[in-house]
């Protein structure tokens, strides 16, 4: 056995060897001809003068209306949208950019959040012999670069951690990821290396023992995506592009040519979806980067076009930051079915994901139970036995879906390259397909030579290399110091503006309100949890943002991170929002519909009420039931069967502990199955049943009942915040 495992072995190694040369040749090839590539650096410099601010809404509407003609109209805000529109201004080109929701609203805030190269796509470089692949990989690992200079405040590097459970492994997985440093070149974000058993557990200690051999690390980037999509937008809008959010594309507009007796795309009709009104945006070019969307736009200049999107379907779900280390990720590089899962920290918290399945197109993805139940399973067989992996952790979940370019004959989207393309249409739309989220500004770059190319444009080459995005110019790692010891503002608050608005988080602190307090002197929070602040929605609302949706995910990253914090939010964000647009009750009231309606549905808010319904199943032992009962009835003094908020309330006095009513009645309502203003006891086992289970966790009742009972005849003090337990 041990003859076979080094004959193994050695192979791999020689393998590896062989692929490092055929890496290298090509990295020379590929070097010689795209040396432009090399330097994270603007070419040449922006000639265009950039604002000081950005225009409202309003104002940018106006001029898409009053304009008689813009060089370039790009549809969609995605990131690859926003960095055409970014691309072209900078160049000179009078531009306009249009979306029918919010920047970011599709794909594009759905990510799994890493600035990558992509590892798996080298391997099958490598395996297939395939130089496309390659190339990818290559200008990936330089856009990478490129981003963590651009913008440093949205985007750090990650180390990740590959295990290692069989030793032929390590010299195969070593191989492969020193090639990837090794494409990277001098653009490496820092040297991988390998960690024995003990070290692997130091640094990860939630990692399963049985039978690691050791880990190796390597670097990606990792970022706040919809901030970054959004960023892209407002250093576009500064430099004069006309960019509008919730205006959709209706249809697009022709001329004649009098030349060649053509049809040419000369705009498109426009619709404020906010207001209904309609209008025409004229455009000597016309650029179709709307991603999961794209062939819908490019059936409205030719019907009979054939598909060249196969989109497919990308679940991911956030749990608390204790289930990974703080700084180091984690990277399952063969599932049970071949996919690859993610594992890492973000924002406190921790992702995974993501799976891959084919998808309809639509504007509402939402996440399955089948698929989140497949991450978790995959997270257990990489953590400790000691870390108990609960359905009830899980805090949020999504569903993205990726633009695939494909042959709309294939059906298996797990071998298709996320390869870009860029094609024009005999009536002169371009459009930009596939690619994925690291390689935005390269694709934007593509589509706007092309455009130039085309339609002879009279402009120098792209500028967009080393351009720094909204909030980099003059930010630094201790940007945040300043923001406390100059406003007051509570340390955790003060990293996350300056994180999140880079320089510009002094704006929001200007704003923040007053706490009253000794300290924080400002910055009231919206939920206690986390560092986000009532001013940034006043903040969000001069970035465009026009629903509490817009809000909760992308403004704030409240919806992806926890759904019940952002719930909880919600009242306080509809009402500042109100203010600032005039909303009316009404309009309040159905925004707020509108926002739970999203996290019920889109964010896995769903599968919390799927966890825990009226018909839940009870499997608990007699012994537990009757200690459950007892400690229901210690509620129910009358055996009517159900407490109410008054039977909560006199035990709690008995107890000397005060609750308001309003808190009493959202811990009763979380509860509640049928929804009738009481709690059963049948409701109350199938509760205990389903934490178990550990298909639910942090139920604050549950907690508050158990307290009680142990407590009773003494003053204690009982938690009832919302505990941050899942879905």
């Amino acid at each position: 056995m041990a003859f076979r495992k080094a004959v193994k072995g050695t192979v791999l190694i020689g393998g590896g060897a062989i692929a490092t040369v055929f890496g290298l040749s090509q990295f020379s090839q590929y070097r010689n001809k795209h040396g432009t590539l090399v330097y994270v650096q603007a070419a040449e410099p922006v000639a265009v003068p950039i604002k000081n601010y950005f225009p409202t809404r309003e104002q940018q509407l106006l001029t898409l209306q009053s304009t008689s003609e813009f060089d370039v109209l790009v549809i969609g805000g995605g990131a690859t949208g926003c960095g055409c529109a970014l691309d072209a201004v900078t160049r000179g080109l009078k531009t306009a950019l249009l979306e029918r929701d919010d920047f970011s609203s599709g794909t594009s805030s759905r990510s799994t959040k890493l600035i990558h190269g992509g590892v798996r796509y080298l391997q099958k470089a490598i395996m297939k012999l395939d130089f496309e692949q390659y190339k990818m990989v290559k200008e990936a690992l330089h856009e990478r670069a490129n981003l963590l200079e651009i913008a440093p405040h949205l985007s750090a590097p990650l180390p990740i951690m590959l295990p290692v459970y069989k030793w032929w492994q390590l010299p195969y997985y070593w191989a492969g990821i020193k090639l990837y440093d090794l494409v990277a070149g001098n653009q490496c974000l820092k040297s991988s290396y390998v960690l024995s058993k003990s070290r692997a557990l130091e640094y990860f200690p939630m990692l399963r023992k049985d039978k690691l051999v050791g880990a190796i690390v390597y670097y990606d980037g990792q970022h706040n995506d919809a901030r970054m999509n959004l960023a892209i937008a407002l250093t576009a809008a500064r430099y004069g592009a006309a960019t509008a959010n919730y205006t959709e594309v209706l249809r697009l507009l022709k001329r004649t040519d009098p030349r060649s007796g053509k049809e040419r795309v000369c705009g498109a009709r426009c619709r404020d979806v906010l207001t209904g009104q309609e209008f025409d945006v004229k455009a000597k070019c016309v650029i179709n980067a709307t991603g999961p969307f794209t062939d819908s736009v490019r059936k409205m200049d030719d019907q009979e076009v054939p598909n060249i999107c196969q989109p497919s379907a990308g679940v991911h779900i956030v749990m608390p930051g204790y289930y990974s280390p703080d700084h180091m990720g984690l990277l399952d590089p063969a599932t049970s079915d071949g996919r690859v899962i993610f594992f890492l920290p973000w924002e406190k918290m921790t992702i995974a994901g993501t799976t891959d399945s084919p998808t309809d197109v639509t504007s509402h993805p939402i996440p399955t139970e089948e698929d989140i139940n497949f991450i978790l399973s995959e997270v257990r067989n990489y953590l400790s036995c000691d870390v108990e992996v609960r359905r009830g952790d899980v805090l949020a979940a999504w569903s993205g879906i990726r633009p695939l370019v494909t042959d709309p004959n294939s059906k298996d989207t797990q071998s298709i390259s996320r390869n870009h393309i860029v094609s024009i249409s005999d009536s002169g739309l371009v459009t930009i397909a596939g690619g994925k989220w690291t390689t935005y500004r390269a694709m934007a770059q593509d589509t706007i030579d092309a455009a130039v190319q085309a339609h002879g444009f009279n402009v120098g080459s792209s500028r967009t290399v080393g351009l720094p995005l909204e909030g980099a110019e003059y930010w630094s790692p201790t940007l945040y110091i300043r923001l406390v010891q100059d406003y007051g503002l509570e340390s955790e608050v003060a990293q996350h503006l300056a994180s999140t608005y880079g320089d510009k988080a002094f704006e929001v602190a200007k704003i923040a309100q007053v706490t009253g307090k000794r300290w924080p002197i400002v910055g009231k929070r919206l939920v206690s949890e986390f560092p986000y602040i009532e001013a940034e929605v006043i903040y969000g609302v001069k970035e465009y943002a026009r629903t509490a949706v817009d809000m909760i995910s992308r403004r704030t990253r409240l919806a992806f991170l926890n759904v019940q914090a952002a719930e909880e939010a919600l009242p306080r964000i509809v009402d500042i929002m109100g203010k600032e647009l005039n909303w009316s009750e009404q309009k309040k009231k159905e925004e707020l519909e509108a926002a739970k309606k999203f996290l019920y549905y889109e964010m896995g808010y769903k599968v919390k009420s799927d966890q825990l319904t009226d018909s839940s199943e009870i499997s608990l032992v007699p012994s537990d039931i009757e200690r459950y009962k007892k400690r229901f009835h210690m509620f129910d003094k009358e055996k009517k069967g159900f407490i109410t908020i008054l039977d909560v309330q006199r035990v709690l006095e008995s107890i000397s502990v005060q609750i308001d009513e309003n808190s009493l009645h959202d811990i009763l309502n979380e509860v509640d199955l049928n929804k009738n203003g009481q709690v059963e006891l049948n409701e109350f086992l199938q509760l205990m049943s389903a934490i178990q289970k550990g298909r639910v966790s942090g139920s604050r009742l549950a907690v508050l009942m158990k307290t009680a009972e142990e407590n009773l005849g003494q003053r204690v003090v009982i938690p009832v915040d919302r505990s941050g337990g899942g879905l």
